[in-house]
């Protein structure tokens, strides 16, 4: 089912990445609308062997992250095969590779060249650091990039020893400014009419998301601060031990601050000069959250949870996986879909959260079996039936 109110039906986007990154921001241009063509190799994406799976090729990890994508098998060591990628170029939009620099040069393929083939194509091309500094041909992961980006040292900084936030928040985070940074590009191609290169670099990606707050007081110079945002780094900013559980709070206005003092029965902290303006607070948030957190250590979640939301004050739950797919907030806006897969048979999906129009968004291609759309797509970009015998013995020789 194919919704013409997406706002990039009828865009067609060339998908040459694998594993997590790449995948990720192409998957967020085929939720938004667009054709994605995935091209593979042979064997296939590398993301399609992680986690479970009820059949080869289609892991848990590869469903989550290719979903309204078709997928074409190429060899592009081989010439006609290469000579197919090129008319699919020609009939793109955008072209997204995560190859590292250099390497999608020796096939053919640098932006230059593929510009020539179609100059009102956007080349985007997703690495691990930027093309013009020293590290730019180094593999990434990651991993790896959390730890020079100086995620995992922020949890050192609160807690004493370095850590990984358990997601794969770099992919992912990097992905989404990928994504934006591809949809700016063909911005400019749609008032233009020309293409260009966009460059989206996992380590400059994730410095900036971290030093957007942690820049803290370097933003002046000379600083007048250290580095690091303090309410964030506080060791007593994390969720709250109550009489029966653990809630997450935060209070964060003038207003929402003296309701809590009153509901508390503190008017001593609603007088206290350290914690009367925000700015105050700010300088003084250890020992606002250390109050914090024995106030809610008098009574239970519920109450704390009826009585927070009467007065106005952000409080929730901490939910474990199986709460939150079962929030009834979650379930009521129908994020996750559930899908009838070709070959893997019943799947629920993580779906995107993103509604056009205030219509809701349903999974329009499941995520592909290796090479499904092989001959599909390379007939409707021009190849003939010799071409495409010529491809399938090709692919049938190599497995």
């Amino acid at each position: 089912m194919e919704n013409q109110y997406l706002p990039l039906s009828g865009v067609r986007v060339v998908d040459l990445t694998t594993t997590v990154f790449g995948p990720y921001t192409t998957q967020i241009l085929g939720d938004f609308g667009a054709d994605v063509i995935k091209i593979e190799s042979i064997n296939g994406d590398t993301l399609r062997y992680v986690g479970t799976a009820r059949s080869k090729g289609m892991g848990a990890l590869f469903l989550g992250f290719n979903r309204n994508k078709r997928s074409v098998v190429l060899d592009l060591k081989e010439p006609l095969q290469r000579r197919a990628l090129s008319k699919i170029i020609e009939s793109a939009d955008i072209l997204v590779h995560n190859m590292r620099p250099g390497k999608i040069d020796k096939i053919g393929f640098d932006p230059e060249t593929v510009r020539k083939l179609n100059p009102k194509l956007v080349f985007a091309s997703l690495h691990g650091y930027g093309e013009s500094g020293p590290y730019a041909t180094r593999p990434a992961y990651d991993d790896v990039i959390q730890g020079e980006s100086g995620g995992a040292a922020l949890f050192e900084a609160r807690d004493g020893s370095p850590a990984f936030v358990p997601s794969v928040i770099v992919d992912k985070g990097a992905a989404n400014i990928a994504a934006n940074g591809i949809l700016g590009a063909y911005i400019s191609r749609l008032r233009t009419g020309m293409g260009g290169y966009v460059e989206i670099p996992m380590f400059e990606a994730m410095v900036s998301f971290h030093f957007a707050e942690h820049q803290y007081g370097h933003v002046f110079d000379p600083p007048e601060a250290d580095l690091g945002y303090p309410r964030t780094l506080s060791k007593f900013r994390r969720p709250y031990k109550t009489a029966d559980g653990y809630l997450c709070v935060l209070a964060y206005t003038d207003k929402q601050w003296q309701n809590f003092w009153t509901l508390t029965s503190s008017p001593e902290c609603a007088q206290d000069p350290r914690f009367a303006t925000m700015a105050a607070r700010s300088k003084n948030i250890n020992e606002l959250y250390e109050i914090v957190g024995f106030e809610l250590s008098k009574k239970p979640n519920a109450f704390w949870l009826t009585e927070l939301n009467a007065n106005g004050i952000p409080v929730g739950a901490v939910n474990g996986l199986e709460a939150v797919k079962n929030d009834p907030h979650i379930r009521s806006v129908e994020l996750f879909k559930p899908i009838e897969h070709s070959s893997e048979g019943h799947l629920t999906l993580c779906g995107s959260p993103i509604r056009f129009n205030k219509m809701p968004n349903p999974i329009q291609k499941e995520p592909p079996c290796l090479g499904a759309h092989t001959d599909e797509v390379l007939a409707e970009c021009g190849l003939s039936a010799e071409d495409l015998a010529a491809i399938r013995t090709k692919r049938r020789d190599a497995s």
